[in-house]
């Protein structure tokens, strides 16, 4: 059986769900104040995702849904149906607005429920007036279901505005390796895309399909369009498959300096996507986008 448990404390910045089966060997932890996102995750005693500290979630995004843009927008800017916009800078050092806007948003629980086989978690967050240089309200539902062995994440977004807008969206969770020197991920792909010193696209370099990547002492912040929707993850104690419900997807991959820790990020667009058009998505008044991504550990 599984319980859920909400910790909300505004005086001291505490909003959180807390997901865990009475054996202890599924646990998640989600906060409700830094938009929604995944902070902990434990699958069959595996701890998958967990803090990162000394660094903060400022600066590493860990597990943020990345909404309306994924990655950067260069200089903030872009143009949409002949009108130029100017989004707000988050990303000072490389003058770049940075991963979105509803990362650090408050979502609210709006339902929840439990069964002996899983926990399931409903949230909501609606945005109502004009953001600084994406002047269109949406609203953004993310539902967890945790299992013993799973974690689905369920994304729903509608336009509630007169005017259709620009999208991507992206996933940004980090995961925890015993050893990531002997950690690798495999996933199919034929283009890896060529950025500059600011990580904003500036070509395509064409690939074999079959990609496995021994991480070993690699430093990595690279994007490949995927093959397929399926992406692996291989550790000295566990394996898993992260799979999305999205054909046209991308791969973010990012090692953090932070021992032992790796970004994994699908997405459905890439660095600048507003400006070059790779993965960008519209999403007409009232009408609504889904996208599911399934994590499953593949037990050793």
């Amino acid at each position: 059986m599984y319980q859920i448990k909400h910790t909300k404390d505004l005086k001291n910045s505490l909003n959180f769900i807390e997901i865990e089966d009475l054996n202890k060997a599924s646990y998640a932890k989600i906060q409700l104040n830094l938009g929604g996102s995944l902070q902990e995750l434990v699958l069959l005693n595996h701890h998958l995702i967990k803090d990162l500290h000394p660094l903060t979630y400022d600066n590493t995004f860990v597990s943020a849904i990345l909404f309306p843009f994924a990655n950067r927008i260069a200089d903030g800017s872009y143009v949409y149906e002949n009108k130029t916009y100017q989004l707000k800078i988050n990303q000072e050092e490389e003058n770049n607005a940075l991963h979105g806007l509803v990362y650090n948003k408050t979502f609210e629980l709006i339902h929840q429920k439990t069964t002996p086989e899983k926990a399931e978690v409903l949230l909501r967050f609606e945005e109502i007036v004009d953001s600084e240089g994406f002047p269109f309200t949406y609203s953004i539902d993310l539902t967890y279901i945790l299992t013993k062995e799973s974690l689905d994440l369920r994304v729903s977004v509608k336009n509630t505005d007169t005017k259709t807008f620009p999208f991507t969206i992206g996933w940004h969770p980090y995961f925890i390796s015993q050893d990531l020197s002997k950690s690798a991920v495999h996933f199919k792909s034929r283009k890896k895309y060529i950025f500059d010193k600011r990580n904003i696209t500036q070509g395509i370099e064409e690939i074999a399909i079959d990609r496995t990547i021994f991480i070993e002492d690699k430093f990595l912040d690279d994007c490949f369009a995927l093959d397929d929707n399926e992406i692996g993850f291989d550790t000295p104690l566990y394996s898993f498959a992260l799979k999305s419900s999205e054909k046209d997807s991308f791969l973010q991959l990012y090692t953090p300096p932070h021992p032992n820790a790796i970004a994994i990020e699908p997405t459905t667009g890439i660095s600048n996507s507003f400006n070059n058009g790779e993965g960008l998505k519209t999403l007409n008044p009232n009408d609504s986008y889904q996208i599911q991504w399934n994590l499953k550990l593949i037990q050793k």
